[in-house]
């Protein structure tokens, strides 16, 4: 049988992951934040009511409970309105940062594009970035990461230490770039 108390278990899941520091805001670029809302908005206005209308179709052939239509598009509705609802908290808190205020300067701030070598001479290209955009794989970092509060606030050619499970790494900050 479904619980209703699973979905608000994993809203809570969800962000738990996703947690902002205790009094921080929860900052993002006008990219994350339009990201979010178009995704917000597709599901809205084209997913969910694509899914209501297979269940409303597949309820009306009957026998429900060996209804493979109607119980996963029950379940994908639920996994739609969970989204739904995570979205719109998380827009609701959401502080947009504009990045390229800080255009030109060396300093490190949310929105930088840090490249940056380790002590073995490793070079890495990162942008430090919300914690609802960040994506390791594309070289976005969440702001309250390690690597990016070590970062934060150093400026092209300082060095910073940063604690890894490793031990210490020596981290020299080659560039650091703004959007215009």
């Amino acid at each position: 049988m479904n619980n209703p108390m699973q979905a608000d278990d994993d809203d809570e899941q969800m962000s738990a992951l996703l947690k902002i520091p205790a009094g921080a805001k929860n900052y993002i670029t006008m990219a994350g934040y339009q990201s979010m809302r178009n995704e917000l908005l597709q599901l809205i206005d084209v997913a969910r009511p694509e899914v209501v209308k297979i269940v409303s179709w597949a309820a009306s052939n009957g026998d429900r409970s060996e209804n493979g239509d109607y119980i996963y598009g029950k379940r994908r509705l639920r996994e739609i309105d969970r989204r739904i609802r995570f979205l719109t908290k998380r827009l609701d808190l959401a502080e947009v940062v504009n990045p390229s205020l800080h255009h030109g300067s060396e300093q490190i701030f949310f929105g930088a594009t840090v490249c940056y070598a380790t002590q073995t001479g490793v070079e890495h290209t990162v942008t430090i970035v919300g914690v609802d955009e960040f994506d390791p794989l594309r070289g976005k970092i969440s702001w309250i990461s390690p690597i990016a509060r070590v970062l934060n606030k150093a400026h092209a050619g300082d060095t910073v230490m940063l604690q890894t499970p490793a031990g210490l790494d020596e981290i020299t900050i080659l560039e650091v770039s703004y959007p215009d």
